[in-house]
């Protein structure tokens, strides 16, 4: 997982994790937030697998890549397999050299170029603006959980159930919501990605 700071990325990710072992699998995960708190880039690494020794995916081999932010998307995309599914959220957040006038944000056809000459199977997802039509952006992070969980065998009751455990009560309908939202926009997704195993 990959985004900047204030996405939500390590919530995301704690709450991967928990679903997985709930799905009997052996989990590794370890993040790194750099400058997270100033908008900085934020990547999560989770391995999921019958037995896992270390968190760390090497570069060009992790079969999943979800991004928060598009540049990040593009940013990291080299840690893909090659042929590996990229889910890339359709936002873009300006870093400080970009809104400082130092350097140009890419265009979206330059990031799909660089999406696409890693992978053809990569889906470009409204998780923003199904965020924005919640009413709180916030909630972006358990609409790409939603993306997600349609492409993991793991069961939808096992996420209900894991779910609770990150999210304050009193925005617990929303979120759950939200996550609901992202699994009911997947279809368009899923007809262009196959299912994938776990990382071993």
């Amino acid at each position: 997982m990959a985004g900047v700071g204030g996405q939500g990325i390590v919530l995301a990710s704690d709450a991967l994790a928990e679903v997985a072992m709930l799905a009997g699998w052996d989990v590794k995960k370890s993040d790194a937030l750099g400058m997270a708190q100033r908008g900085g880039s934020v990547v999560s690494h989770i391995r999921l697998g019958d037995k896992v020794y270390s968190p760390m995916i090497e570069k060009g081999k992790a079969d999943i890549l979800l991004a928060f932010e598009k540049l990040e998307g593009a940013r990291w995309i080299g840690h893909l397999a090659p042929g590996g599914i990229a889910i890339v959220n359709d936002q873009a957040i300006l870093p400080l050299s970009v809104s400082s006038g130092a350097e140009a944000y890419p265009a979206d056809d330059e990031i799909v170029g660089i999406l696409k000459s890693r992978t053809e199977r990569f889906f470009v997802a409204p998780g923003e603006a199904i965020a924005r039509g919640l009413g709180n952006i916030r909630t972006l992070n358990m609409i790409m959980l939603g993306f997600l969980s349609t492409i993991l065998p793991i069961d939808l009751e096992m996420w209900r159930e894991c779910i609770p455990r990150y999210v304050p009560s009193r925005f617990l309908e929303l979120n759950l919501r939200a996550f609901a939202e992202g699994r009911a926009r997947a279809p368009e997704m899923v007809a262009r990605l196959r299912p994938v195993g776990t990382t071993r």
